[in-house]
């Protein structure tokens, strides 16, 4: 497909398509997962789960990253399947790794597909842990760790959809590709964007999949719905800083930099911001209405309706704190530094604020916004230069997208599969800022509970959602990948 074919795909009005045409039956000419070009998985699942225990004991918390070790650690993998895969340097001690199976001696990048996951994890607080955090430790039917489910288990099942291709001795009709990221977490000098600016021809794709999407447990441990991620939002730090004249406590002033900092914090802390509803966000909710209790769903199906929109905006930003944040831009004060000693008032303070942004919306606005609701000459904003870009939504409307629906739909018994805007960032706004259709999905069934454990203390993966994952992202590779 012409690149520039794949640019007008991204672009596409979404205001078209209609919800029955997001969320598909199952498919009625799909083989059924026993008669998987790749056979019985039971090796491979076994394999991937020692894959994921030996990822989550390389220490890779962001930063300092160390993925390089991760990087060696994956390579060596792909080397006893006797698959090359190269070790792409990005700055000291780390690398991401990318491995190719060939359909062809010449590459058709614009048919090519990137099964991506990155191997930074966030830190952890090891004093609210239970178990080592980087011990793989499998008790109670989890398997406990950072990254068990951010993202060293999305590394886990593409690897053993990648090596199952080259293990069933299958024909490919398209390249596959597996990419390992670095720096996914903070975003810097070893990030996707490093990757694709160095090393674009070896990760260029039509068509990707990556972290970003859920597979939702219900409270009666059956699967709800699949979130397919077609959108993100944009992250972006703002940081204050509050000058003034310090000196001993004993004797107050009133420009004292902690106490105008508070005051700004305050209220931005509990600033609303106006709701924006994109046409993804809008589908989402008018998908998840008919699941959800007879209320909830009322106030779903009429969100966008100008006499109870207002009302039903602000119970479902009560009900959900996820809900929230997919109609508006967030922001979240996350840093505080001020002081040196207990005695003696600072002369500076500083504070920094994480914004999501709607796809869409400019920080420019919403910073003069803040500047205008603080109203303190004193505080002072500086937009981080690292911030996130906003990136065109991935297509409702191609092959992949629909194989990727009707396969979820047909793994967990017909469930709904819905497109989804996630609140968080991920690689996948880079790939789609290159013109390829990328799609966000973690295929392993998690309850509400232990979704909330991303980034937290006490992440840990069910084990029976384990394999379930695996035969998902099999299946999605080899339905999409493989000649019949």
């Amino acid at each position: 497909m012409p690149r520039l074919l794949l640019h007008a795909i991204a672009w596409l009005p979404l205001t078209t398509i209609s919800v029955a045409a997001q969320i598909a039956p199952p498919p009625t000419n799909s083989l059924p997962a026993s008669q998987s070009p790749l056979g019985d998985l039971t090796s491979l699942t076994a394999d991937a789960k020692m894959w994921l225990q030996g990822l989550i004991k390389i220490n890779t918390t962001n930063p300092p990253g160390n993925e390089q070790v991760a990087a060696k650690y994956i390579a060596g993998i792909l080397a006893k399947e006797g698959i090359p895969a190269d070790i792409l340097d990005l700055a000291p001690g780390r690398s991401a790794v990318v491995a190719r199976l060939r359909s062809s001696a010449v590459a058709d990048p614009s048919r090519a597909l990137l099964l991506v996951a990155h191997m930074d994890v966030v830190g952890v607080d090891r004093s609210k842990w239970s178990v080592d955090p980087f011990g793989g430790v499998i008790k109670d039917g989890y398997l406990w760790g950072r990254g068990s489910l951010d993202d060293k288990s999305m590394l886990a099942a593409n690897l053993a959809a990648f090596i199952g291709l080259k293990r069933g001795n299958v024909h490919i009709n398209r390249d596959v590709i597996f990419l390992g990221t670095a720096d996914e977490e903070q975003f810097g000098d070893a990030s996707m964007k490093m990757v694709i600016a160095r090393y674009w021809d070896k990760i260029a794709a039509g068509f990707a999949i990556n972290e970003g999407g859920k597979v939702l447990l219900g409270k009666d441990g059956k699967v709800q719905y699949v979130a397919l991620q077609a959108s993100e939002k944009v992250s972006v730090n703002v940081n204050l800083t509050v000058t003034g004249k310090g000196g001993h406590a004993s004797t107050p002033t009133k420009d004292n930099p902690v106490v105008h900092l508070a005051a700004a914090v305050e209220k931005i802390g509990n600033y609303n911001t106006p709701v924006h509803l994109t046409s993804i966000v809008r589908r989402y909710f008018e998908a998840l209405a008919p699941l959800e209790d007879e209320e909830t769903g009322k106030w779903m199906k009429v969100i966008d309706t100008p006499d109870r929109g207002e009302h039903a905006v602000r119970y479902l930003s009560e009900a959900n704190p996820m809900w929230n944040s997919m109609m508006r831009d967030t922001i979240a004060p996350t840093i505080l530094q001020a002081g040196f000693r207990g005695n003696v008032i600072p002369s500076e303070a500083h504070a920094v604020v994480n914004v999501r942004l709607v796809p869409g919306d400019t920080i420019d606005v919403l910073v003069n916004e803040l500047k205008k609701l603080v109203n303190d000459p004193q505080v002072h904003f500086e937009i981080a230069s690292e911030g996130g870009l906003a990136a065109p939504n991935s297509s409702l409307e191609n092959d992949f997208f629909t194989l990727i629906t009707r396969t979820c739909a047909h793994e967990f018994g017909g469930v709904p599969v819905i497109p989804y805007m996630s609140t968080g960032a991920t690689d996948s706004a880079q790939l789609r800022l290159h013109n390829v259709q990328a799609y966000g999905l973690r295929p392993f069934p998690v309850n509400e509970a232990d979704d909330a454990r991303v980034h937290g203390d006490e992440e840990r993966l069910p084990l029976a959602s384990f394999p379930k994952g695996v035969a998902l992202m099999v299946r999605i590779v080899t339905e999409f990948s493989v000649s019949r």
